[in-house]
């Protein structure tokens, strides 16, 4: 996702088939039995919010905890770790990034003290990496802090897309499967076995408008095989979760992004221009989500680039 990102309220949304459970002010949704999550609203960063908008979450076994995404700040992990405490004295053995982008991992620090296994796709190293210096710029501004407050924490079990890995949480197990390229070239999602539910990471957005940082054909590719999962509830990386027996999330992203792939190849074949394409590709899709003037001309700008080669 780009680099500026919406932030969470601490005003959520009910779940449809949950009513949500209260930290303080930090609410979260019961999903299924033992797997909460805080959604995040539709908005951008400002200073006057704590820097996160992913929905992160965590899942209970018998024996310990596994954390899906810790927040946007080291301020929501620390609500996030406290939400944890409120359910459950069982240790936390596993911070799970579904990706590099900071609404998602800028919290992993306040869980150093428990000792987890930070876990993430093969590539999210290297992403980091590259990314981390501008990312501590950019984030200390947004969210009004000190650079050296902001802390990225290095993974350290890592995960492939040859073979997916299994995590034993007492009675409970997780499967984390990893992606080719798509919504980035690292992304990772996580489907609990007992409940069947599936939390994608951000390679699905539900209302607010995606954000390619990746391939356009491979996030299409890893969307249509990801529909097709057995699984009994889904928690998108933005937006409400959902019964999974409902794909209108799955088809509206599918639709945006085939909009958007089959508009710019239009344009490519016409010999027409980047210039061209981001004025008038996929302008029909702007009442359908949120942020859309945000971040459409970025994912078109990202889509031509990728497509001009084909």
């Amino acid at each position: 996702m780009p680099l500026f990102f919406s932030i969470l309220s601490l005003f959520v949304t009910t779940l449809y088939f949950a009513s949500p459970a209260k930290a303080g002010d930090y609410v979260l949704h019961p999903v299924s039995d033992g797997i909460y999550y805080h959604q995040g609203v539709h908005q951008d960063a400002t200073a006057n919010n704590i820097g996160a908008i992913a929905n992160v979450g965590f899942i209970v076994g018998e024996q310990c905890v596994a954390v899906i995404d810790s927040g946007g700040s080291y301020q929501e992990g620390k609500l996030l770790r406290n939400a944890i405490r409120q359910h459950t004295s069982l240790p936390v053995c596993y911070v799970i990034n579904t990706h590099v982008h900071p609404d998602h991992i800028l919290g992993n620090a306040a869980f150093k003290a428990d000792n987890p296994k930070f876990v993430g796709h093969e590539k999210l190293p290297a992403a980091l990496a590259s990314r981390e210096q501008h990312f501590v710029r950019q984030f200390s501004e947004v969210l009004g802090t000190a650079e050296e407050d902001i802390e990225f924490i290095a993974v350290d079990t890592l995960v492939t897309p040859e073979a997916p890995l299994e995590l034993d949480l007492g009675n409970r197990t997780i499967v984390l499967t990893a992606y080719s390229t798509a919504h980035t070239d690292h992304d990772l999602t996580v489907f609990d076995v007992n409940t069947k539910t599936l939390w994608t990471g951000d390679l699905l957005f539900v209302e607010r408008i995606p954000a390619l940082d990746g391939s356009i054909n491979g996030w299409i590719d890893a969307l249509e095989s990801l529909v097709t999962v057995d699984a009994d509830k889904v928690i998108p990386g933005h937006g409400t979760a959902f019964d999974a027996k409902d794909t209108a999330g799955w088809q509206a992203l599918l639709r945006y992004l085939t909009t958007v792939r089959e508009g710019i190849r239009f344009i490519i074949n016409d010999m027409g221009t980047i210039e061209e394409a981001i004025a008038t590709v996929g302008t029909q899709e702007a009442e359908k989500w949120k942020l859309f003037e945000a971040y459409h001309r970025r994912n078109v700008t990202a889509a031509f680039v990728e497509l001009e080669w084909e």
